[in-house]
């Protein structure tokens, strides 16, 4: 890293450092102004946006707009409009003082300070963003890195950064290991880390050598439970636009189907009419685009180790990085495709006839991010959340609940710590400060 780059990262920090300190944030009226110039330039930069998505990541208008730019709006808009409410002080009972004196207790919301936000490559816009409107409706400065694997997404959002804020409030740095090792040794307030489990360790490990508070988002291999009495047209409708949209690159998408035997194969036929009606013309570039060469071959990788169990799909092409739908077969735990979280559009099949069996596999495994249930029982899927545990679940559906700010966002264990969204993200972002006050 030059010299001159390395200064101005360490200048930036220490503005907003003395930013922080002057309690501008703090003001209420502040941060929704702020966040409400920031959703027009965002909106302006719709154009933009769509147009690096596309090249980045194979991203149609329609999948951008819903998935990107709408989720980020939604939520901003959800913000601004409750912010006043969450951020009053809440009056709790109080106990007698010993004095015997008269007291109030109540609790109130503070920000951290300067916080550090890393994007991840396959949600660029949503994923980097929402964490930070999180973090300035709580009142923190916020420095980003967005992923070096989007370069024309990250430029974009580098603009609108420096449209929207100064940058003592809010500013972007570019770059990859080595920008990311500095910002990581500056003595931050807080990390918002998205991303794998493995550079999470590294995050965390960081966050730990100076005691800085953190969320992590990571993922994992989050299973799918198809049980005999699923109403297997919507299940295959339900599950394969959670799997193949943004080509598979989905932190929480089925991983793996777990389904009954009794109803695989009619469950797989139904599954493979359905891509062919969906994609017509073959699904390889249809489902946009995985997001480097490198991850073409590691995919490609699971494909060569197991081709007999390849049922449908399984082409690619290296240079376009277009890589299709694919369904396998007669998969085992042993298989290398099942070994960690695939992030890419292969979905394994397996079967199972006793669902003891079949949770014990799944609870002897790290804990996934999301899990599916699609059962017409109701009883079995609320048995089936109470002897398993996930950062997440759905029953009958995949994916959605990412998308409600109603709902916290997060993982459990190897699939992340902290949750947000909505209320939550701006609890996330607070420090909750108790305070006793004697009458």
């Amino acid at each position: 890293m030059e010299k001159e780059l390395e200064q101005k990262i360490r200048d930036v920090f220490q503005q907003q450092k003395a930013f922080f300190k002057t309690h501008t944030t703090k003001d209420i009226e502040f941060r929704k102004a702020q966040l409400r110039k920031f959703r027009e330039v965002f909106l302006h930069h719709t154009d933009a946006l769509c147009e690096a998505l596309s090249i980045d990541l194979g991203k149609s208008r329609k999948e951008a707009e819903y998935v990107e730019i709408q989720i980020v709006i939604s939520e901003l808009d959800y913000l601004l409009e409750n912010v006043d409410e969450w951020a009053k002080p809440v009056i709790v009972p109080s106990k007698p003082h010993p004095t015997g004196a008269e007291t109030i207790s109540k609790i109130i919301h503070e920000p951290f300070g300067v916080n550090y936000i890393i994007g991840p490559f396959n949600y660029p816009v949503q994923l980097t963003f929402s964490p930070l409107i999180g973090a300035l409706i709580a009142g923190n400065t916020a420095i980003i890195k967005p992923s070096e694997n989007t370069p024309h997404v990250a430029q974009v959002l580098e603009d609108i950064v420096k449209e929207s804020f100064d940058e003592s409030y809010v500013a972007v740095v570019q770059g990859a290991i080595e920008e990311n090792t500095l910002l990581l040794s500056l003595p931050f307030d807080y990390i918002f880390f998205t991303g794998s489990p493995n550079v999470g360790k590294i995050v965390m490990k960081a966050a730990a050598e100076q005691l800085i508070p953190l969320t992590l988002e990571l993922g994992g291999k989050s299973p799918t439970i198809v049980h005999k009495d699923a109403d297997l047209d919507k299940a295959v409708a339900r599950i394969s636009y959670g799997k193949w949209i943004n080509c598979g690159q989905t932190c929480v998408a089925p991983d793996y189907i777990y389904i009954h035997e009794s109803v695989k194969d009619a469950f797989v036929e139904k599954f493979k009419t359905f891509l062919k009606k969906t994609y017509p013309d073959g699904s390889l570039g249809q489902i946009g685009k995985i997001v480097n060469q490198n991850q073409i071959k590691h995919l490609a990788g699971y494909l060569e180790a197991a081709p007999e169990k390849i049922i449908y799909g399984g082409h690619y092409n290296l240079e376009s990085r277009h890589f299709e739908a694919t369904l396998m077969d007669h998969v085992n735990w042993d298989d290398q495709v099942m070994q960690q979280e695939i992030f890419g559009p292969i979905l394994p099949i397996m079967t199972y006839n006793d669902i003891d069996a079949a949770l014990e596999e799944i609870n002897n495994r790290p804990k996934p991010l999301a899990l599916y249930v699609f059962t017409e029982n109701q009883e079995f899927a609320q048995d089936i959340l109470n002897r398993t545990t996930s950062g997440d679940a759905e029953i009958n559906s995949a994916i959605i609940h990412v998308g409600s700010h109603y709902l916290p966002f997060g993982g459990v264990g190897t699939s992340g710590m902290g949750k947000y969204h909505g209320k939550f993200s701006f609890e996330n972002f607070s420090h909750t400060r108790s305070v006793l006050q004697v009458i």
